[in-house]
């Protein structure tokens, strides 16, 4: 056997996704988007027939016309953090192929119907992130300036309409460094730079599927807070029928110091009841302006 070179040197041997795999239920690696489950809808008696088909249908283009100029705005903000912690390296090609696959996602059942909502769809979760810089502490690094700028262009222009034709219908991509759960569950469109890009097979992955609306109605640009103790406490009790009472600090427990700041101040001293100064005589004077 000839020695491997080039792309098989690299761990891509048959067998290598087996050191790479990501599990389903954990969040999503670095440039992987998560998965979510099938809408539970039945499929239109008129669907098209869902035998395997490898033709690449586009996007059709997104509109935002029911949009409002706050909803513009927060959907560009989203989208520009997206592509740029999730492309900012890739060609241009690369770059629009991940804002198609958010906007495709915006226009399908499975998930929310904004762009902000996409993008940041499971945050308040630690494994259920379904773009991983969103939750992995990414955000926390300042953007490079032009970088940035470049992505916020490619944002625009998709929002306004463009459409990245070669991912077509994909609402899934994976960099060549890992391979998730759903990987052969899926049908690849299209590998730009270095993202492999996914749709559902049958009919949710057929242009049809793509039915939902874009009304606007965005959320704010940014990760969804994550529930404290006490409230994820409160959310089991609560669907468990029995809501636990909230903890109480003990009287015992408080500090004197503390338990007393409602008590008033005793009047401040008379003056004639205050000790000698222990400044000089020749320096008491020397506060007052000069004359």
């Amino acid at each position: 056997m000839p020695p491997p070179m080039g792309y098989e040197t690299e761990d891509h041997f048959p067998g290598a996704a087996y050191f790479y795999v990501a599990d389903a239920d954990a969040a999503p690696a670095a440039g992987t988007t998560g998965t979510a489950a099938l809408p539970d809808l039945p499929i239109p008696v008129d669907a098209p027939q869902t035998a395997p088909d490898g033709t690449v249908h586009p996007a059709a283009p997104f509109s935002m016309r029911m949009a409002s100029a706050t909803d513009r705005s927060r959907a560009l903000q989203c989208l520009t953090s997206a592509i740029y912690y999730e492309a900012a390296n890739e060609p241009d090609a690369g770059q629009r192929a991940v804002a198609q696959v958010i906007l495709n996602r915006v226009r399908h059942p499975a998930f929310p119907a904004t762009v902000c909502g996409v993008i940041y769809q499971g945050s308040e979760r630690s494994t259920g992130c379904q773009f991983s810089y969103a939750c992995d502490g990414s955000m926390a690094r300042i953007p490079s300036r032009s970088s940035w700028a470049r992505a916020m262009r490619v944002a625009a222009a998709m929002l306004a309409g463009e459409v990245e034709p070669s991912v077509g219908t994909a609402t899934h991509y994976h960099t060549y460094a890992v391979t998730p759960s759903w990987n052969r569950s899926l049908v690849m469109t299209a590998a730009i730079g270095a993202h492999f890009f996914h749709r559902w097979q049958g009919y949710w992955g057929t242009p049809a599927a793509f039915s939902q609306r874009y009304i606007g109605g965005e959320p704010l640009p940014g990760p969804h807070p994550r529930p404290s103790a006490p409230a994820i406490a409160l959310t089991l009790a609560a669907a468990t029928g029995s809501v636990a009472p909230l903890p109480r600090t003990s009287p015992a427990l408080i500090q004197p110091a503390y338990a007393q700041t409602s008590v008033a101040l005793p009047a401040a001293r008379p003056a004639d009841s205050l000790p000698d100064s222990q400044i000089l005589d020749k320096w008491k004077d020397s506060g007052k302006p000069l004359r």
